[in-house]
C-alpha cells in the first residue's frame, strides 16, 4: 500500500485518507480545510517589520519577575526554546512582554496561543493596554473576519492559519485540554513556529519535565506573586453531600457578609445550572460552561459584580483574574477535576495585587489522591518562597 502523510498534521494512519477522484486528502484535520496528501500548507503572504515599541505595565515588575526576564531572554538568545514554569498569580503573561519588545524590535514575527477561548479575550485585551502602539488581535470563535495584525492571540486551533509564520511562538496552557495529548493540534503548532518556543504554565506535565531534563527545553521557575503574600491552600472538608452543600452555604453566606465575590467549581454543566437555579433564592447566581451561549456576556457581568456567586465549570480554570474573589470546589473528588485543574482553579484566589489574600474551600466525599497532590503541591511552592527569602 502507499504510504501517505499529512504535511499539516502528521497523520500517516491509512485509514484518515479518502480518495475523491484519484486524489487521496487527509480527513484527520478536514475541520481545518481540506488539505490533499503530500500538500504542503501555503504560509500567508504577510510581510514582517521592524517595530519598536515599548510596553506599559500597572505596576512595574518585581525584582524576582526582573530576574525571571532575564533569564528568559538568556535562554531565547542562546537559541533555545523555554519554559517558563511559574505560580498561577506570578504574572506570567507580564514575562512575556521583554522577549515580544525584543522580536519586534528585530523584525521577528510573534504569535501568542491559548488553549481557551475565553482566555484569548482577556490576553488580547491585556496585551493591547501594554502594547497601545501594536496591533493586538484575537482570533478565536466569533473572532476570525480580521485574522493578521502586529500581535496575533489566538487559541491552538486558530494555528493552522499561520504555517511557518511565528519566529516566536507563546503557548499557554499547554498542558491543558484540548491541546494536552493532542498530536493533531501539537503538529500543527510546531508547524506555525519556524523559531523558537516560549511556553507558561503552573503546571508543567511529565513530558515537558522530561525534555527540561533531557535538555531540549530550559526551564526558569517562579513562585512568587508580585505582592510576596503566600499561595492560597484551601481548606480540604471530607463528608457526606449533605453536609458539603451545608458547608457551601455557609462559605458563600460568610462572603456575602463580607460584600466579596464567590467561584464555585463543580464538575458537571448539569450541576452548574441546578445549583445556580437552587441557589438564587438566597444569593444572586449564574452558571457558565462551555454551552453557555452568553458566556462571553455572563463573565463581563460577573466581573462588573452584577452576581456575587458564579457557578462555572473547569471551562473558567485557567487564565481568568477576578479580583478579591473566594474559591470552592464541590465534589473535588469527580474524576475531571486533576491535580493540574485544583491548582489552576485555587489560583484564581489571592491573584490580586490591592487583594493578596483570600479563600479556599475544597469539599469532597473522599480524598482522592489529585486534592492530596494540590496541596502538597501548593505547600511545597510556599515552602520555596521561605527559603529564598531567607537566603536573600
Amino acid at each position: 500500500m502507499e504510504e501517505r502523510t499529512c504535511l499539516r498534521c502528521g497523520n500517516a494512519d491509512p485509514e484518515y485518507f479518502w480518495n475523491d477522484e484519484g486524489v487521496w486528502y487527509c480527513r484527520r484535520c478536514i475541520a481545518f480545510g481540506r488539505i490533499d496528501a503530500g500538500q504542503r500548507p501555503i504560509p500567508p503572504k504577510w510581510e514582517k517589520r521592524v517595530i519598536h515599541c515599548e510596553y506599559h505595565l500597572k505596576y512595574p515588575l518585581t525584582a524576582a519577575q526582573k530576574r525571571t526576564v532575564d533569564e528568559v531572554m538568556e535562554g531565547l538568545n542562546g537559541g533555545h526554546d523555554v519554559l517558563i514554569y511559574a505560580a498561577t498569580g506570578a504574572g506570567k503573561t507580564e514575562l512575556t512582554m521583554e522577549a515580544i519588545r525584543q522580536y519586534f524590535a528585530r523584525g521577528k514575527r510573534v504569535g501568542f496561543a491559548i488553549a481557551r477561548r475565553q482566555v484569548v479575550l482577556e490576553i488580547a485585551e491585556r496585551m493591547h493596554k501594554a502594547f497601545p502602539d501594536l496591533e493586538v488581535r484575537a482570533v478565536c470563535e466569533g473572532h476570525t473576519d480580521q485574522v493578521y495584525a502586529d500581535l496575533v492571540v489566538c487559541t491552538m486551533h486558530q494555528l493552522y492559519r499561520y504555517p511557518d509564520c511565528f519566529d516566536l511562538l507563546i503557548m499557554d496552557e499547554v498542558d491543558a485540554f484540548p491541546y494536552r495529548g493532542n498530536d493533531m493540534l501539537k503538529a500543527i503548532a510546531m508547524q506555525a513556529c519556524s523559531g523558537q518556543l516560549l511556553y507558561l504554565t503552573a503546571t508543567p506535565d511529565e513530558g515537558m519535565l522530561a525534555d527540561v531534563e533531557a535538555g531540549r527545553l530550559k526551564m526558569v521557575t517562579l513562585f512568587e506573586r508580585p505582592h510576596r503574600h503566600p499561595l492560597i491552600v484551601p481548606k480540604l472538608v471530607c463528608a457526606p453531600s449533605f453536609v458539603l452543600y451545608a458547608l457551601l452555604i455557609r462559605f458563600l453566606h460568610q462572603n456575602h457578609l463580607q460584600h466579596k465575590q464567590t467561584l464555585v467549581f463543580v464538575p458537571t454543566i448539569a450541576m452548574s445550572k441546578r445549583l445556580a437555579m437552587l441557589f438564587r433564592p438566597l444569593f444572586s447566581c449564574a452558571a457558565l460552561s462551555s454551552q453557555s451561549e452568553d458566556r462571553d456576556e455572563i463573565l463581563a457581568g460577573y466581573r462588573r459584580q452584577q452576581k456575587e456567586v458564579l457557578f462555572a465549570t473547569t471551562v473558567l480554570e485557567r487564565g481568568i483574574t477576578i479580583p478579591d474573589v473566594q474559591v470552592a470546589v464541590l465534589h473535588g473528588e469527580h474524576p475531571v477535576f486533576t491535580a493540574a485543574s485544583l491548582i489552576q482553579m485555587i489560583g484564581r484566589a489571592g491573584r490580586n495585587i490591592d487583594f493578596p489574600d483570600g479563600r479556599g474551600l475544597f469539599l469532597c466525599t473522599q480524598k482522592s489522591e489529585d486534592l492530596k497532590q494540590c496541596i502538597r503541591e501548593l505547600e511545597r511552592m510556599n515552602a520555596t518562597l521561605c527559603t529564598d527569602a531567607g537566603s536573600a
